[in-house]
C-alpha cells in the first residue's frame, strides 16, 4: 500500500507540474501577444536604447518614420538611424543614462496632409542601481493637435467677426450715402458733357463696389447665412459652377480637367453655398497657375466603407510657400496685391457647417485642396423633414 501511495503522489506532482507549466506557457503567450500589439499599434512607438543609446529594438511605427526596416535600425546610434530619413533629428539626449526621465517632447515629421504630431515619454532602465538602457514611447496626438487648432481657429473667427460685424455695419452706412452722391455727380457731369470728370467718377463708383463686396464677406465671415441642407449629388454641384470656372480658364489658356463619379451617393449639403465653395478654390487655383497649367477637379470616394464623398482641386502652380501654409485660412492672410485674405476663411467655415473638412497640401508642382463631406446616411436624424424617404428627383 505504501508503494501505491508513493506511486499516486508522484503522479499528483507531475500532473501538478504540467498544469503549472501549461500556465506559464499560457502566461508568456498573453504576454507576448501584449508586446506584439504594442509594437504593432499604428498610433505608438516604441524604441528601446542600451547604455550607449544604440537601438536594441524598435516598432513598426518607428520604422516607417526612419524609412528602415527593423533589422537595418539595431545597433544603430540615434543620429546614425535618422541620417538619411528627411526628418528631424529625435529629441532624446543622454540625460537619459544619467537617470533623468522626460515627459510629453513634441516630435513632427511629414508636411501637409501627411504631418503626423507626436510626443515623447522617455524612461531610463534600471538594474541594481545603475541604468542600463532607455525606453521611449511615441504617443500619436495628430488628431488632438488638429482639434485644438480647430478650437483656436473658431475662437479667432469669433473675435474678429464680433469687431469685424460691427465695423462693416458702420462702414455700409455712409457707404450708402457716399453711392448715391456719387450716382447723382455722373449723372450731372453725363448732361455738361464732361466725359474726362465722369471717368474719374466711374473708378470711385467701381472702387465703393469693391468696398461694398469686401463689407459683405465680412459680413458672411462673422454671421453666416442660415445653412439650408437638402440631399444633393456632389456632382450635380460641381457641373452647375463648371461653365463659370472654365470662361476664368480660358482667359488665362488653363486646360480644366473634370473627373466624375456620376454614381456617388448622396450629401446633405447647402447647394449654393458650396458652389461658392468650388468656385472660389477653382479660381484661386486658375489664379495661382498664372498663364498656363492644368486645373483638375476630381470626386472620389477614399474606400467602399467609407463614410465621406471627397472632391481633390489641384493645380500645377509653384506650390504654396511653406511659411504660408500654416495661415492660409486665417481671416485677413492674403498674399495677393487685390486680396482680401477672406475667401479661404469663409470656404473652411462653409464646409465645417455641413459636417465635412478642408486640408490643403503642396510642393513644387502645384497644390491639392481636398474637400470632404460625410455621405447621407437613411438613419440621419436630420432625414426628418424629408419624411424619412430620400426624394426621386435627386440628381
Amino acid at each position: 500500500m505504501r508503494g501505491s501511495d508513493d506511486i499516486d503522489r508522484r503522479r499528483l506532482a507531475y500532473s501538478n507540474d504540467l498544469l503549472k507549466a501549461k500556465g506559464d506557457i499560457r502566461e508568456a503567450s498573453i504576454t507576448e501577444r501584449l508586446l506584439e500589439s504594442i509594437l504593432e499599434d499604428e498610433n505608438t512607438g516604441v524604441l528601446l536604447l542600451d547604455s550607449k543609446l544604440r537601438i536594441t529594438e524598435a516598432s513598426s511605427v518607428i520604422c516607417r518614420m526612419l524609412r528602415k526596416n527593423r533589422m537595418e535600425l539595431l545597433n544603430l546610434t540615434l543620429e546614425e538611424a535618422v541620417r538619411g530619413s528627411g526628418e528631424a533629428p529625435f529629441p532624446i539626449d543622454a540625460d537619459l543614462l544619467e537617470g533623468v526621465a522626460f515627459r510629453g517632447r513634441s516630435y513632427s515629421i511629414g508636411s501637409g496632409r501627411n504631418r503626423r504630431e507626436w510626443l515623447l515619454d522617455g524612461s531610463p532602465l534600471w538594474n541594481g542601481g545603475r541604468v542600463i538602457g532607455a525606453n521611449v514611447m511615441f504617443r500619436d496626438v495628430t488628431q488632438v493637435i488638429q482639434l485644438e487648432e480647430q478650437i483656436r481657429h473658431s475662437d479667432r473667427l469669433k473675435m474678429i467677426g464680433e469687431v469685424a460685424a460691427g465695423t462693416a455695419h458702420e462702414i455700409r452706412n455712409p457707404l450708402t450715402a457716399i453711392k448715391g452722391f456719387m450716382q447723382l455727380l455722373s449723372k450731372s457731369l453725363s448732361d455738361r458733357e464732361m466725359h474726362r470728370e465722369q471717368d474719374f467718377v466711374q473708378i470711385v463708383m467701381s472702387e465703393l463696389e469693391r468696398i461694398n463686396s469686401l463689407v459683405n464677406d465680412i459680413l458672411l465671415l462673422s454671421k453666416p447665412k442660415e445653412v439650408k441642407l437638402s440631399p444633393v449629388r456632389i456632382g450635380s454641384i460641381i457641373k452647375d459652377m463648371l461653365p463659370m470656372l472654365r470662361n476664368e480658364a480660358v482667359m488665362r489658356s488653363v486646360l480644366l480637367h473634370y473627373e466624375s463619379w456620376p454614381d456617388g451617393p448622396l450629401i446633405l449639403a447647402d447647394k449654393e453655398m458650396l458652389k461658392q465653395v468650388f468656385l472660389n478654390l477653382g479660381k484661386n487655383a486658375i489664379e495661382a497657375m498664372g498663364t498656363g497649367g492644368v486645373l483638375t477637379i476630381r470626386e472620389r470616394r477614399e474606400a467602399a466603407s467609407a463614410t465621406e464623398v471627397t472632391v481633390d482641386i489641384i493645380d500645377t502652380g509653384p506650390g504654396i510657400d511653406r511659411d504660408h501654409l500654416e495661415r492660409i485660412f486665417d481671416p485677413f492672410f492674403t498674399t495677393k496685391e487685390q486680396g482680401t485674405g477672406l475667401g479661404l476663411s469663409i470656404c473652411r467655415r462653409i464646409v465645417h457647417e455641413m459636417g465635412g473638412g478642408i486640408q490643403v497640401s503642396t510642393g513644387p508642382d502645384g497644390s491639392v485642396f481636398t474637400i470632404t463631406i460625410p455621405v447621407m446616411a437613411r438613419s440621419d436624424s436630420r432625414m426628418a423633414g424629408l419624411g424619412g424617404a430620400l426624394p426621386f428627383d435627386v440628381v
